[in-house]
């Protein structure tokens, strides 16, 4: 398990994330699934990228909530990355196995952790839930699942066993920058890496490599 200290409040934060963390998986054909502005189209120059969204600016356009099945063919991607999408989705089960099918070798999923950013309005008795509360107009996206960093990893690892084809060659946690006396003290409170995680990182990274059998 690695641990970053970032925070992404744009979107061209993320993408610079995963382009230095992951680019040594990106192989020479990349699928960005629910890229928005392609951004990670001006960093890797030197690789033929796919992205689709239902808005930004991708190569197709498409709502993934409308279909059961992505259209490429088997195996049609060195890597697959789909950051902060499954959990915009209803049919998130599916399109995790469709991240899977389209991918030759790796998959880069990130999963948001739900509980950071919902515990102090509850505790509180105030504030905004952000992406699960109720705006007083209607918004086009929203968040469908809330869960945490451990219910995220228990889901890799369940499918991973499950399939059989599967292996994570990789794990990071992602949470915010904070002083350093500031964090020990946080870690003296919750001991349980877990019980700190679920509180206080906000992404799960995980890196999946599909093997295939001759």
């Amino acid at each position: 398990m690695i641990v970053d200290y970032a925070n992404f409040h744009e979107r061209a934060e993320r993408a610079k994330y995963i382009f230095e963390k992951f680019r040594q998986y990106f192989g020479r054909k990349v699928l960005d699934v629910g890229c928005d502005k392609a951004i990670l189209r001006t960093m890797a120059r030197d690789i033929e990228y796919t992205g689709i969204d239902v808005g930004g600016n991708p190569d197709i356009v498409l709502n993934l909530e409308k279909v059961e099945r992505l259209p490429f063919d088997d195996a049609a991607f060195d890597c697959v990355i789909c950051s902060d999408v499954l959990e915009h989705l209803d049919n998130l089960h599916s399109m995790f196995f469709e991240l899977i099918r389209v991918t030759k070798r790796y998959a880069i999923v990130s999963w948001p952790n739900a509980w950071s950013p919902a515990r102090v309005p509850i505790q509180r008795g105030r504030g905004s839930f952000k992406h699960y509360g109720l705006p007083v107009e209607k918004i086009a996206d929203r968040h469908k699942w809330f869960f945490n960093i451990t219910e995220a990893m228990h889901f890799v690892h369940y499918n991973i066993e499950k399939r059989g084809d599967l292996e994570l060659v990789e794990q990071r946690i992602t949470e915010k920058p904070r002083p350093v006396v500031l964090q020990a003290m946080k870690r003296l409170i919750y001991p349980h890496r877990w019980q700190y995680f679920n509180r206080y990182a906000h992404t799960l990274w995980t890196v999946l490599k599909k093997n295939i059998h001759d």
